[in-house]
């Protein structure tokens, strides 16, 4: 395994691949299982594995936790040794951003797409995961891409992209991956320092499958008044822990599209963000 972190490196080693498949895998490090799911994935589709680790600042707000955002390299790559990846990029800011971040071209995903949910609640976000991720594509030059499933809106914006814009990378989505009691695995859970702040976070996953048990007798109810009425089954459980607890939003939308729905059908997703304690979590299901 390798590990490199300019473009220039990297073009060296891609001449020694003729005709092999390369799948990269994204991250802003901290890898936990969730990304080794996602790694192991990539080692079986493709000859040889990129992992890129870069904490992008374009799509952090400045009141986000870009400078307390964990980079435990050494852990990373012993990660990555052990899961057989080839090679780790792993750039600075000025290799990404020559030029700095202040007159930077960006990718403005459609507004469709990036209105609502957390684009609503992060302004500017995903102009910054689009470019960055535009970035790697054109250093790495991979043939598939893989990403969490977790990340439903961003994978809504990169698919949409690569559409757009005729890149030749096949985006490959992987099932998110869950702690035993259905958390979400994310490199954020870290910050959970208390026991209560570690079971409030379940309360995410809980709601979510509490929309999905009553999707199936929902009637002609609503989708807000199911989404409504598991919401409040599930925070009547908290058990005087509510106060960690701040919901963001709780909204169904179409599976393809991300436009909101009426009704919960076959084909319908169900998003969930919230801070437990300082720490914003995001979680999804699919119906």
């Amino acid at each position: 395994m390798q590990l490199i972190s300019t473009a220039r490196e990297y073009e060296g080693l891609h001449r020694q691949w003729p005709g092999k498949s390369i799948a990269l895998v994204p991250t802003m490090g901290a890898l936990h299982e969730g990304h080794a799911a996602l790694i192991r994935r990539a080692r079986k589709i493709a000859d040889v594995v990129v992992v890129s680790i870069f904490v992008n600042p374009l799509q952090f707000g400045p009141n986000e936790d870009l400078n307390r955002y964990p980079r435990p390299i050494e852990q990373d790559m012993a990660l990555c040794q052990e899961l057989g990846v080839d090679v780790v990029f792993h750039p600075t800011v000025e290799t990404m951003y020559p030029d700095g971040l202040q007159d930077v071209t960006t990718v403005v995903p459609p507004s469709a797409l990036t209105e609502r949910l957390c684009g609503a609640h992060r302004p500017g976000h995903f102009i910054g995961v689009a470019t960055v991720v535009l970035k790697l594509f054109n250093i790495i030059r991979p043939t598939m891409a893989v990403f969490g499933e977790k990340d439903a809106q961003q994978l809504a914006v990169i698919r949409k992209m690569v559409h757009d814009l005729h890149l030749p990378v096949e985006i490959v989505a992987h099932p998110t991956v869950r702690e035993e009691g259905g958390l979400a695995l994310s490199s954020r859970n870290r910050y959970l320092q208390t026991e209560a702040e570690q079971q409030v976070a379940l309360t995410l996953s809980a709601i979510l499958n509490r929309v999905r048990e009553k999707a199936g007798s929902a009637g002609s109810r609503s989708a807000a008044e199911v989404l409504a009425e598991a919401r409040q089954e599930i925070l009547s459980t908290l058990n005087g822990r509510g106060a960690l607890l701040s919901i963001q939003y709780l909204e169904a939308v179409d599976r393809e599209t991300f436009v909101p729905v009426e009704t919960l059908e076959q084909g319908t997703k169900i998003l969930i963000a919230a801070y437990v304690g300082n720490v914003r979590l995001i979680d999804n299901l699919d119906i």
